[in-house]
């Protein structure tokens, strides 16, 4: 049940997209790298008697300034980079501290553990390909300044050397920042882009089901409101059929009249019927709403049990507001269940004075176990392996019901997917609903449509 469903819009995670990184920002923290060497340099060389060659070292910074002045004067601070764009930058950064660091002792200089921002901003920024090479290469430009670097000395001219254990030890520190560094800023990065591209799903969903919504008040107003006159020509037209029934020709263009407005009637009367905004329809029995919820998927091949079965006059159920959120959650639910049952969908609904819950369930093949857990995760893999006969273009990246758990829970529902029976069971010993089961409940009032007030007089269409 996590396909995605057809009409879902499709989004890529963001870190497929080039563009991202914005000239500025990069701009913006070499001027503080630069700013942070340059103090180094000078508080080491004239409060710590250290040995430098200050022409050297302001050489070696030199290289940032001026690629940060070319930025300036040649692109625009707002120009964003493209993903290779954004490496070379990464790899220039670590290229020109590395340089720095081996006129400066190497990994015998403290600040070496600098070296690895580069990597970590990559990694937030980047595909992961690119942040690999950019990690790679701090890597190998470490392992270099390790081997190949200036001695550093105090002007008295001892030379400032760690002990060689410490050393390696120090070496393996900083390989082992970049790489679980990267690593923890990707995954974070890839989680944040995923989670935003997901509620921009969500948002777009929310905001179509919300058209959907008004337009079918728009609708079942214009119906209402044009029943009146609609009614009238029926009646005029009928008593003018009678009164020219000597009239052949004329007959018959009142009675044609007369069809075309029952027609016109008709039309207005179905195109209403599921989207009336009159005061009295923004709430509605629990049942009628699971029923309006699955109203499009009852037609596709699988049985669809209610219980209760309506909303009869005598029954004693909640009125629950009919939000755009509740409707499209509730329906994608239902869609998915629908499209992985083999036979049957129930749907069951139950309330107490403090909840109503709600549950759908199938005989489907339920969700892999080792993705139980994720259930409701946007773009997750597919729910099993191998996709149902005639579904094989569902996704399967459990957007479809990221999106609704994400609208009902916005409504105070909390959403929990289960399994129906153990995976390793025999077909013999499996129960009916074996597949899929997702529980939904509310606090009975956040969802409770609150006491009928008296409707008024209708309001006009302007």
């Amino acid at each position: 049940m996590a396909a995605l469903s057809p009409g879902t819009p499709r989004f890529g995670p963001v870190s497929a997209r080039g563009d991202r990184v914005r000239l500025g920002t990069l701009i913006l923290l070499r001027w503080m790298a630069i700013a942070g060497q340059l103090s180094v340099i000078f508080v080491a060389w004239r409060f710590y008697d250290i040995d430098l060659d200050i022409g050297l070292s302001l050489l070696a910074v030199c290289p940032a300034v001026l690629a940060n002045l070319v930025a300036i004067f040649v692109f625009p601070q707002s120009k964003r980079l493209t993903e290779a764009e954004a490496a070379a930058v990464f790899l220039f950064d670590t290229s020109q501290l590395a340089l720095l660091l081996s006129i400066t002792g190497g990994l015998n200089n403290p600040f070496a553990v600098l070296i690895i921002a580069p990597a970590t901003i990559a990694a937030t920024a980047l595909r992961t390909r690119a942040t690999i090479v950019v990690a790679l290469a701090t890597v190998a430009l470490v392992t270099l300044i390790a081997v190949v670097h200036l001695p550093l000395r105090t002007r008295d001219g001892t030379e400032i050397v760690v002990p060689g254990l410490f050393g390696f030890g120090f070496w393996l520190a900083i390989v082992t920042g970049v790489v679980f560094l990267a690593l923890y800023a990707r995954r974070v990065a890839i989680e944040i882009q995923s989670m935003g591209d997901a509620l921009l799903a969500t948002q777009m969903a929310l905001a179509r089901e919300q058209k959907l919504t008004d337009l079918g008040g728009v609708v079942a107003a214009a119906a209402h409101e044009l029943g009146t006159p609609l009614a009238t020509i029926m009646l005029a037209s009928g008593d003018l059929v009678e009164d020219l029934a000597d009239q052949p020709a004329l007959c018959a263009d009142a009675r044609l009249i007369r069809e075309q407005a029952d027609r016109c009637r008709a039309i207005l009367r179905s195109m209403g019927r599921a989207g009336k905004d009159d005061l009295h329809m923004h709430a509605a029995p629990l049942s009628a709403v699971l029923h309006e919820a699955a109203e499009p998927h009852e037609a596709r091949g699988r049985t669809i049990v209610f219980h209760p079965p309506d909303s009869g006059p005598g029954a004693d159920q909640p009125q629950i507001l009919r939000l755009p959120e509740v409707i499209h959650g509730l329906r994608n639910f239902i869609q998915n269940a629908v499209d992985f049952a083999h036979d049957c969908v129930w749907i069951e609904a139950e309330w107490t004075e403090a909840r109503i819950t709600v549950r759908i369930a199938d005989d489907g093949p339920g969700y892999p176990p080792q993705l139980l857990g994720r259930i409701g995760d946007p773009f997750m893999r597919r729910r099993r392996e191998d996709p149902a006969p005639g579904r094989e273009g569902y996704e399967g990246m459990g957007l479809g019901l990221f999106i609704a758990k994400t609208l009902l829970e916005r409504t105070g529902a909390e959403v929990s997917f289960a399994n129906g029976a153990d995976p390793f069971l025999t077909e013999a010993e499996r129960p009916e609903r074996c597949g899929a089961i997702i529980e939904i409940r509310w606090p009975r009032d956040r969802i409770e449509a609150p006491a009928p007030q008296p409707l008024g007089a209708n309001r006009p269409i302007l």
